[in-house]
């Protein structure tokens, strides 16, 4: 081999090993907001990567979605812990993500036991919009339960025509429900234990076949009004004006006499 030829086989690969970077050095930690229904209002932390470059961290976490049990958010009520909350980041304050309702589900456990043998199981769902201008879907779900004076029979099957009587009512008390009142107010029906939807229906259809376990299974938002601040503040109940210390009249006129010709201009 020619001398001074393949200059490269002294030195090592080209580039080299990295060095480990420790990933979290360059993240940032956030608290995240729950909204004014809720009695818990830091309901967690998140992480994002720092600012860098056009990569601005606060517009990655826009639209960040957080689901969390009800519980959590009830200051610890364990007969809310069936259902989640999904929350959504609108917008971010300093160090704090200023979050709105998103949604809501029921756990697959607590699902699976209302589902039993011998009764007949009773689904609605219908599309409805706030006064506020979101849409939403809402699921229902009901159990047909044995009439007082039923003895001998295990069973307690609804007929078809009864099944679509109850699957009706249920349509109407969601929507008249939903349709009266904003998002707010809406999420506060929900959140109350016991379901309060949920026991209008059971009511309501009484007459046409006795229901139990009877709940809003599940809330979508299909489509949200365009996103104001001012609005996200009053859900979040931070918008309260400084309309300072009460004052005292009587004293305030005293002072003005006492500076009358004090050198000043009153």
């Amino acid at each position: 081999m020619a001398i001074g030829k393949n200059k490269r086989l002294t030195k090592g690969k080209k580039g080299g090993k990295k060095k480990a970077q420790d990933a979290f050095a360059k993240k940032e930690m956030y608290t995240v907001r729950a909204p004014s229904m809720f009695s818990t209002r830091n309901c967690g932390k998140t992480i994002i990567n720092r600012t860098a470059g056009t990569k601005i961290a606060s517009e990655g976490l826009k639209g960040r979605i957080f689901e969390l049990s009800l519980a959590d958010l009830n200051g610890g009520d364990e007969s809310q812990a069936f259902r989640k909350i999904k929350l959504v980041c609108e917008d971010v304050q300093g160090n704090d993500l200023m979050t709105h309702f998103n949604g809501m589900d029921m756990t697959r456990d607590k699902l699976c036991s209302l589902i039993r043998k011998w009764q007949t199981l009773i689904e609605a769902y219908v599309d409805v919009r706030t006064t506020d201008g979101y849409h939403l879907r809402i699921f229902a779900i009901a159990f047909t339960k044995k009439q007082s004076n039923q003895a001998v029979k295990s069973t307690c099957y609804a007929q078809a025509g009864q099944v679509r009587n109850i699957r009706k009512k249920m349509f109407e008390i969601m929507t008249e429900e939903a349709s009266k009142c904003d998002i707010k107010e809406l999420v506060q029906k929900l959140i109350a234990t016991p379901d309060s939807i949920g026991l209008e229906i059971e009511k309501k259809c009484q007459s046409i076949f006795p229901l139990q376990n009877v709940f809003v299974r599940k809330v979508k938002v299909l489509k949200k009004p365009k996103f104001d601040l001012l609005k996200l503040m009053e859900v979040h109940g931070d918008n309260a004006e400084d309309t300072g210390a009460a004052m005292d009249k009587v004293a305030a006129e005293n002072t003005v006499k006492a500076l009358k010709g004090a050198g000043g201009r009153l």
